[in-house]
């Protein structure tokens, strides 16, 4: 979806999340949007231990939610600020274990219309080939006030 152009910088949708949602912020919270460009966000997960599950593995939680605020990021990025933009679908495939090391997570929308955005996140590690995990999403987009 090359022809998309973001409306929002990364630094318009950090404000609007730490306004809209900032229980996000809490505590050690260490998720940041990187860049946002024609169709896509990609977004990183700082390591930290709070998000490692026994094993010593990251959790499937912290990777989720990581996910979905990728593609939380895309849609906004090209529709504005929509607080009530909600996932109605969220699917993940785990393909390895992850390193503990930062996670990055690329959304691309693959569908953008009035009701519904579709996209897919690819969950990766500088340094290591192949992802994480992939992940598809759906966001309800809520109708426009004219």
């Amino acid at each position: 979806m090359a022809e998309l152009k973001p409306v929002m910088s990364v630094e318009e949708l950090e404000r609007f999340m730490e306004t809209a949602f900032p229980q996000m912020r809490q505590g050690a919270d260490t998720t940041r949007i990187e860049e946002v460009g024609p169709g896509f966000a990609r977004l990183r997960l700082g390591f930290t231990e709070r998000n490692l599950r026994p094993g010593g593995t990251i959790s499937g939680p912290a990777m989720m939610a990581l996910a979905d605020y990728a593609m939380y990021a895309a849609v906004l990025a090209h529709i504005g600020p929509v607080a009530l933009a909600v996932t109605t679908s969220l699917h993940i495939d785990f393909m390895r274990r992850p390193a503990q090391a930062d996670i990055l997570a690329e959304a691309r929308l693959l569908k953008l219309g009035r009701v519904l955005a579709v996209g897919a996140i690819e969950l990766t590690q500088e340094g290591q080939s192949g992802p994480v995990a992939h992940a598809s999403c759906t966001y309800s987009v809520p109708p426009r006030k004219e």
